[in-house]
Protein backbone atom coordinates (compact mmCIF):
# COMPACT_ATOMS: atom_id res chain seq x y z
CA UNK A 1 0.00 0.00 0.00
CA UNK A 2 1.52 3.24 -1.19
CA UNK A 3 0.44 6.87 -0.99
CA UNK A 4 -0.55 6.53 -4.65
CA UNK A 5 -3.28 4.10 -3.50
CA UNK A 6 -4.61 6.48 -0.82
CA UNK A 7 -7.68 7.79 -2.62
CA UNK A 8 -8.89 4.33 -3.63
CA UNK A 9 -8.08 2.74 -0.25
CA UNK A 10 -10.04 5.43 1.58
CA UNK A 11 -12.95 5.09 -0.87
CA UNK A 12 -13.12 1.35 -0.21
CA UNK A 13 -13.02 2.09 3.52
CA UNK A 14 -15.84 4.63 3.09
CA UNK A 15 -17.92 2.08 1.20
CA UNK A 16 -17.39 -0.39 4.05
CA UNK A 17 -18.43 2.24 6.59
CA UNK A 18 -21.52 3.08 4.54
CA UNK A 19 -22.50 -0.61 4.48
CA UNK A 20 -22.97 -0.50 8.26
CA UNK A 21 -21.42 -3.87 9.16
CA UNK A 22 -17.68 -3.27 8.89
CA UNK A 23 -16.65 -0.86 11.64
CA UNK A 24 -17.80 1.44 14.40
CA UNK A 25 -16.25 4.32 12.47
CA UNK A 26 -18.75 6.62 10.78
CA UNK A 27 -16.37 8.55 8.50
CA UNK A 28 -13.13 7.58 6.81
CA UNK A 29 -10.09 9.46 8.08
CA UNK A 30 -7.82 11.50 5.87
CA UNK A 31 -4.75 9.76 4.50
CA UNK A 32 -2.38 11.24 7.11
CA UNK A 33 -4.42 9.82 10.00
CA UNK A 34 -4.96 6.47 8.26
CA UNK A 35 -1.28 6.18 7.39
CA UNK A 36 -0.13 7.08 10.90
CA UNK A 37 -2.38 4.45 12.49
CA UNK A 38 -1.27 1.45 10.40
CA UNK A 39 1.93 -0.46 11.06
CA UNK A 40 4.46 -0.39 8.22
CA UNK A 41 5.32 -3.66 6.57
CA UNK A 42 1.82 -5.10 6.76
CA UNK A 43 -0.19 -2.82 4.47
CA UNK A 44 -1.41 -4.56 1.37
CA UNK A 45 -3.53 -3.77 -1.65
CA UNK A 46 -5.00 -6.07 -4.25
CA UNK A 47 -4.81 -4.54 -7.71
CA UNK A 48 -7.03 -5.41 -10.65
CA UNK A 49 -4.04 -6.45 -12.79
CA UNK A 50 -0.44 -5.84 -13.75
CA UNK A 51 -1.50 -3.04 -16.10
CA UNK A 52 -4.60 -2.03 -14.11
CA UNK A 53 -3.96 0.06 -10.98
CA UNK A 54 -7.52 -0.15 -9.68
CA UNK A 55 -7.45 -1.15 -6.00
CA UNK A 56 -9.87 -4.02 -5.39
CA UNK A 57 -9.22 -4.27 -1.66
CA UNK A 58 -6.77 -3.64 1.12
CA UNK A 59 -5.53 -5.10 4.40
CA UNK A 60 -3.56 -3.48 7.21
CA UNK A 61 -2.73 -3.95 10.88
CA UNK A 62 -2.49 -1.89 14.04
CA UNK A 63 -0.85 -2.64 17.37
CA UNK A 64 -3.58 -3.38 19.93
CA UNK A 65 -1.25 -2.48 22.79
CA UNK A 66 2.08 -0.73 23.29
CA UNK A 67 3.02 -3.16 26.08
CA UNK A 68 6.07 -5.25 25.16
CA UNK A 69 4.29 -8.51 26.02
CA UNK A 70 2.00 -7.86 23.03
CA UNK A 71 4.80 -7.20 20.53
CA UNK A 72 3.74 -10.27 18.54
CA UNK A 73 0.05 -9.41 18.39
CA UNK A 74 -1.70 -7.29 15.76
CA UNK A 75 -5.28 -6.37 15.02
CA UNK A 76 -6.13 -6.38 11.34
CA UNK A 77 -8.68 -5.07 8.89
CA UNK A 78 -9.56 -6.39 5.44
CA UNK A 79 -11.78 -4.39 3.11
CA UNK A 80 -12.88 -5.36 -0.40
CA UNK A 81 -14.58 -3.08 -2.91
CA UNK A 82 -18.24 -4.16 -3.32
CA UNK A 83 -17.70 -4.75 -7.05
CA UNK A 84 -14.85 -7.19 -6.28
CA UNK A 85 -16.54 -9.27 -3.60
CA UNK A 86 -16.87 -13.02 -4.15
CA UNK A 87 -13.78 -13.13 -6.39
CA UNK A 88 -11.19 -14.29 -3.83
CA UNK A 89 -9.76 -10.82 -3.19
CA UNK A 90 -10.35 -11.00 0.58
CA UNK A 91 -8.80 -14.46 0.81
CA UNK A 92 -5.75 -13.39 -1.19
CA UNK A 93 -5.27 -10.33 1.02
CA UNK A 94 -5.71 -12.31 4.22
CA UNK A 95 -3.29 -15.02 3.07
CA UNK A 96 -0.69 -12.40 2.15
CA UNK A 97 -1.21 -10.62 5.45
CA UNK A 98 -0.69 -13.86 7.38
CA UNK A 99 2.53 -14.52 5.43
CA UNK A 100 3.71 -10.98 6.09
CA UNK A 101 3.01 -11.07 9.82
CA UNK A 102 4.52 -14.53 10.30
CA UNK A 103 7.69 -13.45 8.48
CA UNK A 104 7.93 -10.61 11.00
CA UNK A 105 7.56 -12.94 14.00
CA UNK A 106 3.98 -12.01 14.82
CA UNK A 107 2.26 -14.90 16.56
CA UNK A 108 -1.33 -13.65 16.82
CA UNK A 109 -3.52 -11.84 14.31
CA UNK A 110 -6.87 -10.80 15.73
CA UNK A 111 -9.94 -8.80 14.80
CA UNK A 112 -13.41 -7.85 15.93
CA UNK A 113 -16.18 -8.53 13.42
CA UNK A 114 -19.85 -7.64 13.63
CA UNK A 115 -21.83 -10.93 13.81
CA UNK A 116 -23.99 -9.70 10.93
CA UNK A 117 -20.91 -9.68 8.67
CA UNK A 118 -21.25 -13.38 7.89
CA UNK A 119 -19.05 -13.16 4.77
CA UNK A 120 -16.13 -11.85 6.83
CA UNK A 121 -16.65 -14.46 9.53
CA UNK A 122 -16.63 -17.22 6.88
CA UNK A 123 -13.52 -15.75 5.22
CA UNK A 124 -11.68 -15.72 8.53
CA UNK A 125 -12.77 -19.26 9.42
CA UNK A 126 -11.40 -20.51 6.08
CA UNK A 127 -8.10 -18.74 6.85
CA UNK A 128 -7.72 -20.57 10.16
CA UNK A 129 -9.13 -17.98 12.54
CA UNK A 130 -11.15 -19.18 15.50
CA UNK A 131 -13.93 -17.41 17.34
CA UNK A 132 -12.78 -16.40 20.81
CA UNK A 133 -16.14 -15.03 21.94
CA UNK A 134 -18.60 -12.22 21.62
CA UNK A 135 -18.35 -8.82 23.22
CA UNK A 136 -22.01 -8.06 23.74
CA UNK A 137 -23.29 -4.54 23.29
CA UNK A 138 -19.68 -3.30 23.26
CA UNK A 139 -20.44 -0.06 21.43
CA UNK A 140 -23.07 1.99 19.68
CA UNK A 141 -23.18 2.59 15.98
CA UNK A 142 -25.65 5.24 14.89
CA UNK A 143 -27.39 4.94 18.26
CA UNK A 144 -27.73 1.14 18.12
CA UNK A 145 -25.83 -1.19 20.48
CA UNK A 146 -23.71 -3.65 18.53
CA UNK A 147 -21.99 -6.91 19.41
CA UNK A 148 -18.53 -7.80 18.13
CA UNK A 149 -17.28 -11.34 17.51
CA UNK A 150 -13.61 -11.67 18.44
CA UNK A 151 -11.51 -13.85 16.14
CA UNK A 152 -7.85 -14.75 16.26
CA UNK A 153 -5.32 -16.82 14.40
CA UNK A 154 -2.33 -18.16 16.30
CA UNK A 155 0.59 -18.84 14.03
CA UNK A 156 1.63 -22.48 13.85
CA UNK A 157 5.17 -21.40 12.84
CA UNK A 158 5.89 -18.48 15.18
CA UNK A 159 6.29 -19.39 18.82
Amino acid sequence: MLPAHAEQVLEIYRLGIDGGNATFETVAPDWAAFDAAKLPGHRLVALAGADDARVLGWAAVVAPSSRCAYAGVVEHSVYVHPDARGRGVGAALLDALIASTEAAGIWTVQSGIFPENTASLALHARAGFRVIGTRERIGRLNGVWRDVTLVERRSPVVS
